[in-house]
This record gives structure tokens, sequence and C-alpha cells, in this order.
């Protein structure tokens, strides 16, 4: 798991050169895709390959990198163990609604052609041992357009897939809705959708994975429904096909609009995998969402009782004098350990996944899938730079509301999939510009609070440096806090309470003392429940003991949180902040 890391990287995909976009030409669309014969000519380079060279590299340019597209049952094969695959509903079929004239001779002509009954293939397999249901388009079959025989056998498929208790991975490929069909095309967009709720209803594992091209109405139902969605680089995804788009709107379309990389920045998907990592980075997710029981399936360890660990907190960091005002600097201390550094050391691996879903990725928050000594948890981190570049990119570690919405999107799906959650605070706080302001800065703290407040599974909210006001507690309404021994948690800053109530923002200082912002201060007021002791003030000399003393005190949290039903965890939680 821990090779995996940077699967997930916003680095710079394969790079291809303008692509055909006008996705209602269907003769257009049919290339390139590796036809037969010994030579090929890449996509974007126009070199002539070598067919074998081709598929020796994924079917991607061994020169430049180029994508092909692929036909469905090479994805399968390639994702599937060798002879695990067997088809499913091969006998459905469409039928003529429209009476559109030709289109029934088409369907067979393309039969004969491609081997296919229709543009999806799917049917159940295994990844790594494990048994899934894998589906993937055919563009060569009407540009792996959905009419009632592509949205029957994925409705068909999902409802077979709940009843077997299988995880669902879609290869997509599609120029949208069939026109030969009309309206009853247009209905499968519901009808798949519908399949796909009573399947993740189920708690079950649904993988979309984008490839080129994504579009109309498939991209506006089961391509982007997936618990995750992954895309291909460079693929085209969109719902309108960008010619038809800048003759709408009448501007000049950006660079690279409706490519995967534009939908990554733009918070729609989770990541970009490049072909050769895809079926790796499949089954880690299809392995981390194994079904389980409980919140420990790790080695049972030996840690004093809750009560005696509450006396021994009360003792940690009480040697040598350290003033409120000391602490407050060293939690703002640019060497200090950031979020993604203590995800990256406390647990086993960590893949990281992007976007709300509705506007953006935010930098300043990091989360994703990670094992906690091979226990699936959600985890979640206030991400800070070390370098002015680093800060700059992750805006200082000051959230925007898209920061937040990704991160209850990550909660929700941790519910969904009975995962603990983890969240890692540091922020001096929410970030507070227009931009912030315009896309709803307090109903997304808001939201989060609600939803966490109820969410049917144990949280654990870990301050590690700054505790910055609300921006803080929208990751902070855990079963428990705990606060590292140098770090903070207060309303605001001492300069803005002293600014506030005294009109002195120098009088910081002495703010810090009368704010109670210390983790020694917070423990004795009951706002959290432990203090992770620093012998020296955290930073990278002395990472892995800290990140070994975290592990064992969350082992012991999740442990104490086994005893408890979801109902349980939600009264435990309401209990604990109704007290305050």
């Amino acid at each position: 798991m821990s090779g995996l890391r940077d699967l997930f990287k916003k680095t710079a995909a394969v790079q291809t050169e303008k692509q055909q976009e006008e996705t209602g030409k269907a003769e257009s669309l049919q290339s390139p895709s590796v036809p037969e014969g010994m030579w090929v000519k890449c996509p974007k380079c126009k070199e002539l390959l070598l067919k074998e060279e081709v598929v020796r590299h994924s079917y991607t340019c061994p020169k430049c990198g180029g994508y092909f597209r692929m036909k469905a049952k090479t994805r399968i094969r390639l994702a599937a163990d060798e002879g695990s695959f067997t088809p499913w509903f091969t006998e459905v079929e469409g039928n003529n609604p429209l009476e559109y004239p030709g289109y029934e001779e088409k369907l067979e002509e393309l039969r004969e052609k491609t081997h296919l009954d229709e543009a999806l293939y799917i049917g159940e397999g295994k990844i790594e041992g494990t048994p899934v249901v894998l589906g993937a388009c055919d563009t060569r079959f009407l540009m792996g357009s959905m009419g009632y025989a592509v949205g029957e056998k994925i409705a068909l498929a999902f409802e077979r897939a709940a009843k077997e208790k299988l995880p669902v991975i879609l290869f997509c490929c599609s120029g949208g809705a069939r026109m030969q069909e009309g309206i009853v095309s247009l209905m499968q967009m519901a009808k798949t959708s519908a399949a796909i709720q009573k399947h993740s209803r189920a708690g079950l594992l649904y993988i979309s994975v984008l490839t080129d091209p994504t579009m109309g109405g498939v991209t506006a139902s089961f391509a982007m429904l997936g618990d995750v969605v992954l895309a291909e680089p460079q693929a085209l995804i969109g719902f309108a096909g960008p010619r038809v788009i800048a003759q709408t709107i009448g501007q000049k379309l950006p660079e690279g609009f409706q490519r995967a990389e534009f939908l990554l920045e733009h918070g729609m998907l989770d990541g970009i995998v490049k072909r050769e990592d895809l079926r790796q980075t499949l089954a880690a997710l299809v392995k981390i969402h194994e079904r389980r029981d409980g919140y420990c399936q790790f080695s049972r360890i030996h840690m004093p009782k809750k009560e005696e660990e509450k006396k021994n907190s009360k003792k940690q960091g009480t040697g040598k004098a350290v003033t409120a005002w000391e602490r407050v600097e060293r939690a703002r201390s640019g060497k200090r350990l950031t979020a993604l550094d203590y995800i990256e050391t406390v647990f086993d691996g960590f893949l990281e996944l992007h976007g709300d879903r509705l506007f953006g990725d935010d930098s300043a928050v990091a989360g994703g899938l990670a094992l906690l000594d091979g226990q699936p948890v959600t985890v979640i981190g206030v991400q800070k730079g070390r370098t002015t570049k680093e800060n700059i990119s992750r805006n200082f570690g000051m959230p925007s509301p898209e920061g937040y919405r990704k991160a209850l999107r990550l909660m929700k799906q941790a519910e969904k999939f009975k995962r603990p959650v983890i969240t890692f605070i540091d922020t001096p706080g929410a970030f507070c510009g227009m931009e912030a302001e315009e896309r709803g800065q307090g109903e997304a703290i808001a939201r989060n609070l609600l939803e966490m407040s109820d969410l049917k599974t144990p949280i654990l909210s870990i301050v590690t440096g700054e505790g910055g006001s609300g921006g803080a507690l929208a990751l902070g309404m855990g079963n428990e806090v705990w606060l590292m021994e140098n770090a903070t948690y207060s309303i605001l800053s001492p300069e803005g309470f002293a600014s506030i109530l005294w009109k002195d923002s120098k009088r910081a200082k002495e703010a810090a003392e009368v704010m109670k912002v210390t983790a020694k201060d917070l423990l004795e007021l009951g706002v959290i429940e432990q203090i992770i002791p620093e012998e020296i003030p955290a930073c990278p000399e002395n990472k892995k003991e800290l990140a070994e003393d975290m592990k064992k005190r969350m082992k012991k949290f999740l442990e104490d949180c086994s005893r408890l039903t979801p109902e349980e965890l939600v009264q435990q939680r309401y209990e604990r902040f109704r007290r305050m």
C-alpha cells in the first residue's frame, strides 16, 4: 500500500495534442483506436509504431506517451485476473422504438464487426483474487452511446451486485445518449442512477473510471456517480461538447477545457491515474473497501485504562515551565510537522482523494484512505507548507468552503463503509477572502458541524498545531479531541483577542494567558481528552517517535469505540459537546 502514495498526486499527466472534440460525429470519434495489423499510428505524434510495442506499453505510444483508445474486452483483460472474467447479460438487446430507418441493420453490422452484442461489455471477474463486477464501454459500437440495452445491462448488473454483495467497476467511454432511440435513451439516465442508488444503500463500492471521451448523458448519470471517480490523463469529459459550448456562448474556452486535469482542478475527480498504474490502484481500492466488522481489525494492544490515561495526561507537559505565548510560537513554527507528515508516518499507506464535487479541490485540506496496522480509516488534515511556495499553494493552511465540503464528502463516504474518521487540525482559521464568502464559508462550516454530529462512525480529532476558531472546529467535532503538547486551540488568535477586547494587538502575549489556549488549560476545562507529549517540539527529527505514540493511542481509541453501536457513538459525541 505504501507504494501507492503518489498515485493520486496532482502531477503533470501524459500530454496529448488537441484531439477531436465534437462528440456528435461518430465517424470522427471512432479513431484513434488500435486497428488490426502490424503497424499503428500514434494519435499524438503521428509516428508509425509496431502494434506489439503499443500493446507492451499498455496501449500508449512508447515515444510520446499518447493514449490509444481501447476495446472493451481489452480493458477487462488488463484489469481482471487471468481467466477470471465471465460476461453477464449477453442476451440483452435493444430495439428500435423510433422505428429509425436502418438502425436495426446498423446494430447487426456492428455486432458482426466488433464481436460485441452491444456497446457495454460487463460481467464478474476478480482483481487480485477479490470478486468484482467489471464493465467497459466500447467506442467502436456507436461511439459507446447509451440506449436501452446499455442502460438495462447496467441496471441489471448493479441489482445483481447488490444481491451478491459485490463492488462494481465501470470503465466509461461514450459519446452520450443514443440519438436513434430518442426519449427511451434519455430514460436510461434515470434508470441507471436509480440502480446505483440501490447498490449504494447496501453499503457497496462503486468505482467509475472515465476514459476518452466520456460525454453527454453518460457523464450526467452513471459515469459521475462513483464512490470513487478516477480518470485517465487528458480524457475528454463533459456534458455538452466543447465546440457546442464555444458556439453557444461565443467565448474562447481555456486551454485544456473539459480534460481530466481541468475536472480534477474543479473538484469533480478523486484522481487521475496513468494507465500502467490503474490495475494496482483498483486492487488497492477494492481491498481497502472489503466488508469488515468493527473498527479495530489489528493486533490487540495493551494500554492504560481510560481513567489512568487521563491522569497521566494531566501530568504531561508539566516539566519545564513554558508560557502560553511560547506555546503559541511553537504551534506556529515553520518547522512543525504537517498533517501529511503524520499521515504518511502513522499509517501504512495513503491514497489521497480530491475534490468537493461542487466547485474545486482545496489544497489546504488533504484527505483520503489509509491503513492503521491493517484497519482502513479515513484521514483528513489541514495542510500547511514549510516553504513560502508551499504555503502559498496550501493557502497557509486556511481552508476554503470547498475544503470543508471535500472533508464532509470523505466523512460521509467513511460512514457508508463503516470506516473511522481521523482528522488532523493545524490552521490559523478558515480563509476569510471575498471569494470564500461568495461560495458560502459560513454555510460550509455549519454544515460540517451538523453532519459530523450525526455521523455513525467514530471520529477522532487531533490538533497538531494551531486550532483557530470555527475553521478548526469544522474538523474538530470528534468523539474525542486530543492536543499535541505544543498545540493551541482558541476562539481566535491572541492578537485578535487583544485587538477586540483591549483595542491593542500588542498585548497578544498577555491575551494568550487569559484565553487559556494551551493543552494543559484545555484539559482542565474539559475541552480535550488527551495531551500528546512532546519531549522536544514536533519536528522531522522526532517524527517517528511521535507517530508511534500516536498510533498506539489511536488503536486504543478504536478499541474503545468498537464496544459502542453506531447510535451510541452519535449519542456519546452529542453528550460530549452538550455538557460544554
